[in-house]
């Protein structure tokens, strides 16, 4: 049966989306087949970012209404086999959302899917809450930043109090942290919080750190998810991230400030 994955924090702008569709495509890319879900109805990223914006017809609220049969709305990726986008409306207010809507069509891609990510959107409103309500596991996006940190921390405790798993008092929603944006040289100058700092707040175990990049808005710009970008820092993050949601050991990387050679040091080139 497939597993249902969210991608929370309580704060936007972390990389939420960003993260969703590298996921995704990072578990279709190992053969698993997978359909990532925009929650976030009235605004819609995610399909930017997987480059279907053009091939969308019908939506998640259209299927939840009744409007359009699951297999009109849901997207074939067109680069990786196996991979499928469900986009949100952007017409729609957010009560559009209803929790035996939602079950409805997730129960319906549980037959053919092995993993559902839920790309949740900021903050605690009802298209975040039912993102978390039907989870599996729960990946938590954040940043080296205090005031994501804090909100990253208060979603935990909605995990743990208002998911399906704790209202039925099954095994609880298994945790995961992914810190973005993370940037070695300024943690070195305390303009950010340390990986460890932010383990000791949250208490949750490491799943992986991604590297502030221009790759991820470049990426972003040109619809495609960062983790395609393989030579890039941030695209090898995801897929070291992807390996070991999946069970892989995998050595962390770009968690130190890199080193610059004599002639970029002279001319004050960055990487």
């Amino acid at each position: 049966m497939a597993k249902i994955i969210v991608m929370t924090s309580g704060k936007g702008g972390v990389g939420k989306t960003t993260s969703a569709a590298a996921f995704a495509t990072g578990f279709a890319l190992r053969g698993h087949k997978t359909v990532v879900i925009d929650f976030d109805i009235g605004l819609r990223n995610l399909d930017l970012i997987m480059g279907c914006e053009r091939r969308v017809v019908f939506d998640f609220v259209n299927v939840i209404n009744n409007e359009a049969k699951l297999h009109q709305a849901l997207i074939k990726d067109k680069r990786v086999d196996g991979l499928s986008v469900l986009p949100a409306s952007q017409t729609r207010d957010k009560d559009a959302l209803t929790k035996d809507g939602v079950e409805k069509v997730l129960d319906e891609l549980r037959r053919d899917f092995d993993f559902i990510v839920c790309d949740s959107p900021a903050g605690i409103e009802r298209g975040a809450l039912l993102a978390l309500y039907f989870a599996d596991e729960a990946i938590i996006v954040t940043n080296p930043e205090v005031s994501s940190v804090r909100d990253s921390d208060r979603i935990l405790g909605m995990l743990g109090a208002r998911s399906r798993r704790a209202e039925q008092n099954l095994e609880p929603v298994r945790e995961n942290l992914l810190l973005t944006r993370y940037d070695p040289a300024r943690v070195a100058k305390g303009d950010m919080l340390t990986v460890d700092d932010v383990l000791e707040i949250l208490a949750i175990p490491l799943l992986g750190v991604v590297p502030e990049s221009q790759a991820v808005l470049r990426a972003s710009n040109i619809g495609m998810p960062v983790i395609l970008d393989s030579k890039s820092n941030a695209g090898m993050a995801y897929a070291d991230a992807v390996a070991r949601f999946l069970g892989e050991q995998v050595e962390y990387r770009f968690m130190q400030p890199e080193r610059r050679g004599f002639m970029d040091r002279l001319f004050g080139r960055t990487a």
